[in-house]
């Protein structure tokens, strides 16, 4: 079975910075797209990066600038680098993989999440 799992999650002060990383059970070509997702306490989960097979990437609003996705194809490992962090980024991060399945429908593919805790 196809899966994908977070870790690198903790606790950082403001103006910290920190790694996350997500390692995927097959080669990442096989993904459409690879993306990191959070979801605060009380508030609906939310696309923060995402990266398509050709490199394209893309960031919510309010981590631009501050955070940079990336991935090592490699090691099957995708990760964000949060820059600047702020109590507002506090969240449960998850990272997502979507692809096509054999019979040609989207699969998204989900982590378990893992926690990151800004401190002010």
């Amino acid at each position: 079975q196809i899966h994908v799992e977070e870790s690198g999650g903790g606790l950082v002060q403001a103006g910290g910075s920190l790694r996350l990383s997500c390692k995927t059970s097959i080669g990442m070509s096989r993904f459409n797209a690879l993306a990191w997702y959070r979801q605060a306490p009380g508030k609906q989960r939310e696309m923060v990066a995402r990266l398509s097979t050709g490199g394209t990437s893309t960031y919510a609003d309010s981590v631009k600038g501050r955070f940079t996705i990336s991935r090592d194809n490699a090691a099957k490992r995708l990760y964000p680098q949060m820059n600047s962090l702020t109590p507002e980024d506090t969240a449960v991060y998850y990272c997502s993989a979507t692809r096509t399945t054999y019979w040609g429908s989207r699969q998204d593919i989900w982590g378990q999440g893992t926690q990151v805790t800004v401190s002010s």
